[in-house]
């Protein structure tokens, strides 16, 4: 259960960063015993792996805090966000306690598939969420929000590693602000009701 809820936080911070996951997994695969990778994954903790997905993540903090280049952005990362999840999610349930699953060994596509969706899900809300924040506020608001899902991806890595239990309670805590933040947004922009005035020639 703890293996699940580790590899469904990362490939939700993949949703909204889609390097810090991949940079977390493997710096702790490089560096400490919390992560072992299987055997065809080791790629991931090697060093031109870790140059190159720093060297990303530096261009996507850069590109996200950009208005309208932050939608562009998005767009591209429709690809590599879910594929990043999968990665993560697939990366870390390899464990003694997961892969001393039979059924788990016959069907090693399912933590892939898994963090493609948590990942996909998160990313479209993401995406789906920035341009309205960026048409309201001018674009003002852009580095802010951008910021904070830098943050939040963060946070969500570290916890899934090392206190698991917290990411459903962080997720639904996630979800809960999204939904305040568009019902007081769509609050906003509900139209007021023209005042009566003089009629035309009275």
């Amino acid at each position: 259960m703890l293996v699940a809820l580790t590899g469904i936080g990362l490939s939700a911070a993949a949703g909204l960063n889609a390097y810090i996951p991949f940079l977390v997994v493997a710096l702790l695969a490089r560096f400490t015993d919390l992560v072992t990778l299987p055997a065809g994954l080791a790629w991931v903790e090697s060093g031109w792996a870790i140059g190159i997905g720093a060297v990303l993540l530096l261009t996507d903090v850069v590109l996200d805090k950009v208005p309208a280049v932050d939608t562009v952005n998005d767009a591209v990362q429709t690809f590599i966000r879910p594929a990043t999840g999968g990665l993560v999610f697939a990366a870390t349930s390899a464990v003694e306690d997961l892969e001393a699953s039979s059924w788990v060994q016959d069907n090693p596509w399912v933590p892939v598939v898994a963090g493609v969706v948590v990942a996909g899900l998160v990313h479209a809300g993401k995406a789906t969420a920035r341009p309205v924040v960026n048409a309201g506020t001018g674009g003002l608001a852009a580095p802010v929000v951008s910021t904070i899902e830098d943050g939040a991806s963060i946070g969500l890595s570290l916890v899934a590693v090392f206190l698991p239990v917290l990411v459903l309670l962080l997720l639904a805590l996630g979800v809960w602000a999204l939904v305040v933040a568009r019902r007081r947004w769509r609050g906003r922009r509900v139209p007021r009701a023209p005042q009566d005035g003089p009629l035309p020639g009275s």
